[in-house]
Parts: C-alpha cells; sequence; structure tokens
C-alpha cells in the first residue's frame, strides 16, 4: 500500500473509528444498549492502524515530535472530562496508551538512539503501569503490529488481530461468552477481526473522499464527552 500526503482512505478510517468510539461512549448515557460495545471494539485497532499508516509513509523516518506532542497534549486535556463522563473509571484515557505506542512503532522504525531509547521506556512504563493503561500493555504493542503487517499481504492481519483481543482481555467479557453471551461472543470476533476490516478499506477505498481530519480533530475527543454529559444531565 503506498499512501499520499492527503489519502481520503485514511482520512475516512479516522471518521469511521471515531463513530465507533461515540457508539461504544453511548452505552454511558442513560440507556440500555449493551449491543454498542461490539461496533466499540473497531475503534482502538483502527486508530492504531491509522497511526501505522502514517508511520509507513515514504520519507517518514524522523521522529515526529509534534505528533507525539499532539498526543500528549491531548492526554491531559481529555483526562478530566473522561472521568467526569465514565462511571469509576480503573484507566487513563485512550490517548496515553496511543502516546506509548507511537513511542514504541517509532522506535522500531528509527534507528536513531533518542528513538529507541524512548521505546525501550514506552514498552517498560506499558510492562510495570499495564493496569492504568486503557488496554493495556497488548493496547500499547497493537500500532507496532499493525505497522509491521501494513505491507503485507491481507491474512498476515491475523496478528494484530490477535493482539487487539489480548488488548481486550477483559474476564468478564470471556465469561459472557462462555455462557453463550451474544455481545460478548461478536465483541471477541469483532476485536479479532478489525484489523483485517481495516486493512481491507484502505487497500480498496482509495477513490473515497471524506472531510480531511486534521489536527483540529484532536479536540473532538474530550469534546465528545463533555457534550455526552450533558445529554445524560438532559435524560436524568
Amino acid at each position: 500500500m503506498h499512501l499520499t500526503q492527503r489519502d481520503g482512505v485514511l482520512d475516512l478510517l479516522k471518521w469511521l473509528a471515531l463513530l465507533s468510539m461515540l457508539l461504544d461512549h453511548l452505552r454511558y448515557v442513560g440507556f440500555s444498549a449493551d449491543w454498542l460495545y461490539v461496533p466499540g471494539r473497531l475503534a482502538f485497532p483502527w486508530f492504531c492502524l491509522a497511526m501505522a499508516a502514517n508511520l509507513s509513509r515514504d520519507g517518514s523516518r524522523r521522529m515526529e515530535w509534534r505528533y507525539l506532542g499532539w498526543l500528549l497534549l491531548f492526554s491531559a486535556v481529555s483526562e478530566i472530562p473522561y472521568r467526569l463522563y465514565i462511571p469509576d473509571p480503573d484507566t487513563l484515557n485512550v490517548m496515553p496508551t496511543l502516546a506509548l505506542g507511537l513511542l514504541v512503532a517509532r522506535g522500531w522504525q528509527d534507528p536513531a538512539w533518542i528513538a529507541r531509547l524512548l521505546a525501550i521506556v514506552a514498552l517498560v512504563l506499558a510492562a510495570v503501569f499495564p493496569e492504568r493503561l486503557m488496554f493495556g500493555f497488548f493496547g500499547v504493542l497493537l500500532p507496532l503490529a499493525m505497522l509491521l503487517v501494513f505491507r503485507r499481504p491481507w491474512y498476515f492481519s491475523w496478528l494484530p488481530g490477535l493482539i487487539c483481543l489480548a488488548a481486550n482481555q477483559w474476564q468478564v467479557l470471556y465469561d459472557s461468552a462462555m455462557f453463550g453471551g451474544s455481545v460478548a461472543i461478536l465483541g471477541i470476533a469483532t476485536c479479532v477481526f478489525a484489523p483485517m476490516l481495516g486493512m481491507f478499506l484502505l487497500r480498496h477505498g482509495r477513490h473515497l473522499q471524506p472531510l480531511p481530519m486534521r489536527r483540529w480533530a484532536y479536540a473532538l475527543y474530550p469534546t465528545h464527552f463533555l457534550l455526552l454529559l450533558a445529554v445524560r444531565q438532559l435524560l436524568a
């Protein structure tokens, strides 16, 4: 796959990831909609795939400090809205996981000593504090897994699919699946197939040209928590 400087299908992937995240978070508005958990499993792997696509661009060999800076900035900005909206969160918001994942993937790609050192630090943090990171240690590995298979045949997508499933290893999910819970079973299947679906979209949707998602889109993450919080207050 070769991505141009402004690739429409990559923007589409980001919009779909954002939509699936929104659907997932609608579960906390105040009405029963557990089935939204299933499309919600697409969000994180598709954001990781978009990151891998950006890292794979030709000529992108330097550490993208600006990319990392935006992730760290909105990691901090998003934490309060995240905690206001999500009931009793036991992890940080998702952006710290993406920031560490970026460092790991970039360290694999860039031979510079600073990139390799930061990748090691990111791996150590993920290994020592997995319970504080959304999607844990395997969530930090997922961008690298996406990068490794990005230019390979579609069947290599099983690797990031299994890592994605490991990143969603909540015991309640597996317990529910063992007892035949349809939402849990579909959620597990979605985790496994999400990377493959994303790769298929990037390879076969090249003619699509949605609204470009530029740096302003980072603000959509904390903003959507505040909007959903307002909706929940109205419904209360």
